[in-house]
């Protein structure tokens, strides 16, 4: 009976040293850092984020997720509770993303200010403050997938349409086109050989034509030189032009001259040759007044011997 009473007390001793041992830990174990609470409401998806996943601001850990659960009051709307030391400037600019670890998948709550509101955000436990929550790498992939496989489905298209059997056999037309132009293209060389043999001889024919144009040139400076000598001296006031300018102005005095005493003989003159003019024509119609004189002209109304018609 004694040794089931000892055995009794010793494995009650045990257990209690293995209690105090354990709470001992515990005690020792504790975290003593004082936390302040925030909470993130979002209705993104949180994949791969569990209680006790780490906090982060701008890569320093700052605390720990303490629990992740529904709103109660938002159907559809995520709470994300969490604590982070006493230190952390946590601003109403502050915002949280979600970061994964390498390849493993864990997620942990990466928090950054943008600057724009360096107040500081105050909460507590009965009034805790509340963080905006923004898209991940993630969140942006899934929110542009479908832009990017409805573009990626053009393009699709577009290169579907461009290698179509019409367009192939328009490039391959195309690549004909350029191969008979490039062949083309070799042979004008050959055809220009002749021409360029021919460019010594043009370019000594060229250099005597310049040469020809010099002599010409001065030539035609000489000539000009001796025109305006010649002019200069025609137009000297006891040049040649000068003594023109003379004797046409005698010859215009003689000619006044000459107009006045003419023009009376020459009125004479014509009154004379009317007067014979008159009497041919009447010899050729009357002859005979040579022998017997001129008719006497018809008698008029009232006069002897008028007969009226």
């Amino acid at each position: 009976m004694e040794n089931k009473a000892h055995a009794l007390m010793a494995g009650i001793f045990t257990i209690v040293l293995l209690i105090a041992a354990a709470l001992i830990a515990m005690w020792f174990n504790r975290d003593r850092v004082e936390r302040v609470p925030y909470e993130i409401a979002t209705t993104l998806s949180v994949p791969g984020l569990n209680p006790q996943a780490g906090v982060r601001y701008r890569g320093l850990d700052v605390g720990r997720v303490d629990e992740v659960l529904f709103d109660p009051e938002k159907p559809g709307q995520i709470l994300i509770r969490f604590s982070v030391t006493k230190d952390t400037p946590i601003t109403k600019s502050t915002f949280a993303t979600l970061s994964y670890q390498g390849v493993t998948g864990l997620a942990y709550v990466q928090l950054d200010d943008t600057g724009k509101d360096p107040t500081l955000l105050p909460s507590s436990k009965n009034n805790v403050a509340r963080i905006g929550l923004r898209p991940g790498l993630l969140d942006m992939l899934q929110l542009r997938g479908l832009a990017i496989l409805k573009q990626t489905e053009e393009v699709a298209e577009k290169l579907n349409t461009f290698l179509s059997d019409e367009n192939q056999k328009s490039m391959l037309a195309a690549f004909t086109d350029v191969s008979e132009a490039a062949d083309k293209i070799a042979t004008i060389p050959d055809q220009l050989q002749p021409a360029l043999a021919q460019l010594p001889e043009l370019t000594r024919n060229a250099n005597s034509m310049v040469v020809s144009l010099n002599r010409l040139s001065d030539d035609a400076t000489l000539l000009t030189g001796n025109l305006n000598e010649v002019a200069t001296r025609l137009n000297a006031p006891d040049g040649p032009i000068a003594s023109i300018g003379g004797a046409v102005d005698s010859v215009g005095s003689a000619a006044s001259v000459v107009e006045y005493q003419a023009v009376p003989l020459i009125n004479d003159t014509r009154t004379t040759v009317r007067a014979l003019n008159r009497s041919l024509e009447n010899f050729n119609q009357r002859p005979q007044s040579i022998l017997f004189g001129s008719a006497a002209p018809p008698p008029g109304p009232g006069e002897p011997g008028f007969q009226a018609p």
